[in-house]
């Protein structure tokens, strides 16, 4: 295959972007890049795509390896992974700091999370919940069929390429994890707006032990996607089974053209979350305010950048009691929390044009906050065109709770629902309508180990299901 290198900004000072090629860290300063959010230099090894694939004839260095040696091995990374002594992550705070639009201290919160997805008992939490008997993982698990025939199954290692996200760092233990829990071998495609912190991790890993089969089994580097020089040569069945995709519908898209028989896309697609509040919120001041700081949590989540985060809220209660809601969570959007800033960067354009035009139409439609980063809440008859970014809440009255289920399709990730009892009652109908995840308001953020994510178990998907009968 050809070797390509990717030519960004001109030279000069640029953030540097390693590389961590089947184990090994390449460091060197031979292309330039441009992160896409923030327009940043950052400066990578140019690109080798022979160095980037496994050959079918050699097995992964996972694949017979048992996933308890793997587990050992992820926990004994994750007690590492401690933002004040691992200075891999120092060192990436700042580099990933100039690339990213989440604040600093929000990125570095980030950093201070991932020892505790690491436990032992998180890790086969996760297993035992996407496969029911890890057995599968480590050889031919034997089931017979009710007529008495024999079958031998095994979930297979797979070769996967992983889209890594880019809203946000907090993916990134995730990706390895999972790529590691399946014993597959993995190619990582970091992104521009944080090409630094999957190879902070590995390179944690490699100094616990550089030969370690979890170590050598990734690969982690950086090209511009939809480069089609890079993207057509590598994404082809005879080197790998699966597409990870993370991203917005461009991303998707892209990734789409590359399927074909042998070669399948397991997609975590552009999602927006909602929020369903009932007239409970409104029966006094402390309970609005109660409320308000709960939606405000689910909106605010990475600034809005993630698909958990909250964009549409929709509320039954009397008019003045929603306006005065609208008041309250505007003053709780601009705040500072763990995962959020009480400013970010202001949305773009086209959305602050957009919010322009509501703000002078008046009647149904009125306008809390400017579209600075501290915050905008616009109440609508129905939900506005576009997609609310950069902590734009969107409040929509509603005569019934029910009224919020023609809004939801299969898009929708995350519902918030005030008070909590409403879930029990509006559950069906929200699933019915495609929704994927119900929570009570405020805890979009937290989640249960080894859930469904996005409407399937994952790890079941990436793996490569054999079965070997005996009839």
């Amino acid at each position: 295959m050809t070797d390509l290198t990717s030519l960004g900004a001109a030279a000069g000072e640029a953030v540097r972007a390693p590389f961590f090629i089947r184990g090994k860290l390449v460091d060197r300063d031979e292309a330039r890049h441009v992160s896409r959010d923030l327009g940043v230099a950052f400066a990578s090894p140019k690109l080798n795509l022979d160095d980037l694939v496994t050959p079918r004839a050699e097995p992964g260095p996972l694949f017979d390896v048992k996933l308890g040696e793997i587990i050992d091995f992820l926990v004994e990374t994750g007690q590492r992974l401690d933002y004040k002594i691992n200075p891999y992550l120092q060192e990436c705070l700042e580099r990933t700091a100039k690339t990213n639009p989440l604040p600093k201290a929000v990125i570095e919160n980030i950093y201070r999370r991932p020892g505790r997805f690491a436990t032992r008992e998180a890790l086969e939490f996760q297993v035992e919940a996407n496969f029911h008997d890890p057995a599968f993982l480590d050889g031919w698990v034997e089931r017979t069929d009710p007529y008495g025939q024999r079958a031998r199954i095994r979930a297979f290692p797979p070769r996967l390429v992983h889209i890594a996200a880019g809203n946000s760092p907090s993916g990134a233990f995730a990706t390895i994890s999972q790529g590691a829990l399946v014993k597959a071998v993995n190619l990582i495609k970091m992104p521009s707006s944080d090409p630094f912190t999957v190879v902070a991790i590995l390179r944690t890993m490699a100094d616990i032990d550089p030969d370690h089969p979890v170590v050598r089994a990734f690969t982690a580097v950086y090209w511009r996607g939809g480069d089609e020089a890079i993207e057509r040569t590598l994404f082809r069945p005879q080197y790998f089974d699966r597409i990870v995709g993370w991203g917005g519908g461009d991303a998707i898209n892209n990734l789409i053209k590359y399927l074909g028989p042998g070669l399948q896309l397991i997609s975590f697609d552009p999602k927006a979350s909602i929020s369903i509040i009932g007239p409970e919120a409104f029966a006094s001041e402390e309970t609005m305010d109660e409320v308000a700081e709960l939606a405000a949590a689910d909106i605010t989540v990475f600034n809005q950048e993630a698909c958990i985060a909250s964009r549409f809220v929709f509320a039954e209660g009397p008019a003045e009691g929603i306006d005065r809601f609208c008041e309250k969570l505007l003053a709780r959007l601009a705040v500072d929390r763990e995962y959020a800033s009480a400013k970010g960067q202001p949305p773009p354009a086209d959305i602050r044009d957009e919010i322009k035009v509501l703000t002078a139409m008046g009647g149904e439609y009125r306008v809390w906050g400017h579209p600075d980063g501290a915050g905008v809440v616009i109440r609508s008859p129905e939900p506005v065109d576009f997609h609310p970014v950069n902590k734009t809440a969107n409040v929509i009255p509603v005569a019934r709770l029910e009224d919020a289920f023609r809004y939801v399709n299969v898009a929708t990730q995350t519902v918030g629902v005030y008070p909590a009892q409403h879930k029990a009652r509006l559950r069906d109908g929200l699933a019915g309508a495609g929704a994927q995840r119900i929570v009570r308001l405020g805890s979009a953020a937290r989640n249960t180990l080894g859930s469904p994510h996005d409407a399937m178990y994952p790890l079941a998907r990436f793996v490569h299901w054999t079965v070997d009968e005996d009839i």
